[in-house]
């Protein structure tokens, strides 16, 4: 297992993360696909300055929970919100405007553009218009060699990765939501973003990771949750948790 992150434990405005006020909650969320019951109940809250992890066997119940958060599926019972806010019938397109930014598990980058170009979609569809944003992204990720001026199509998977990535650090968002990202990336990219994603906490955005990756998750997080049967089972520091998997 890698060495774990090293972060600091504070937010913006000096207030300890573990206090924070979530960004992002979900209440009660219930989905179905025909008769099967995907989410049944499901509670968790995703505070800025740390990464919460959603773990689970396939079937449990992660990707649904996630395109719920990221608003491209709308559950048939229970609460999204966005602080205060109640945006379980806000559109996607509309949460990254409020400064949620999401990846997917499928790359989605777009195949003529530039690399950043690429990045450039992410800082105009997000929450706030930085000039800065998308040289801070691809310096972050480390595209800002030649490689920024190459055209996506043809890159390797793990370049790929990073450019979407880096697109949805570039809209400034509040609450980044990673589907399986480290998928397609080899033992010194993954060790990489290990690190990014501890910097990005530490900058507090609050982050939540769907993924399969037990080293991962166990060296970033700060919240676990285990999903099963379409609910939360178990949920706390990874070292507490984590080997509920191996039961």
């Amino acid at each position: 297992m890698r060495p774990r992150v090293s972060r600091r434990q504070a937010v913006p405005g000096g207030a300890d993360g573990s206090s924070a006020p979530p960004v992002l909650t979900a209440r009660g969320l219930r989905a179905r696909y025909g008769g099967f019951t995907a989410l049944d109940g499901v509670a968790l809250v995703v505070p800025p300055g740390r990464v919460t992890a959603v773990v689970g066997p396939n079937g449990a119940g992660r990707s649904t929970l996630f395109h719920c958060l990221a608003g491209t599926l709308r559950p048939v019972g229970g609460q999204v919100l966005f602080g205060r806010r109640d945006i379980t019938r806000t559109a996607a397109h509309a949460r990254t405007r409020l400064g949620i930014a999401r990846t997917f598990q499928e790359l989605a980058v777009f195949p003529s553009l530039t690399v950043a170009e690429n990045v450039r979609v992410g800082a105009e569809q997000g929450r706030v218009t930085d000039p800065g944003a998308v040289e801070r992204a691809l310096r972050l990720f480390g595209l800002d060699g030649p490689v920024r001026a190459l055209p996506a199509a043809g890159l390797p998977t793990g370049t790929l990765c990073r450019v979407e990535l880096a697109r949805a650090l570039a809209g400034s968002p509040l609450v980044l939501l990673l589907d399986e990202p480290v998928a397609g990336l080899d033992t010194a990219e993954v060790t990489a973003l290990a690190r990014v994603l501890g910097a990005l906490a530490a900058d507090g955005i609050a982050l939540l990771v769907v993924e399969h990756d037990i080293d991962l998750v166990a060296d970033v997080a700060d919240v676990v949750h285990v999903m099963a049967a379409g609910r939360i089972v178990a949920s706390g520091p990874p070292e507490s948790v984590l080997d509920v998997l191996d039961a």
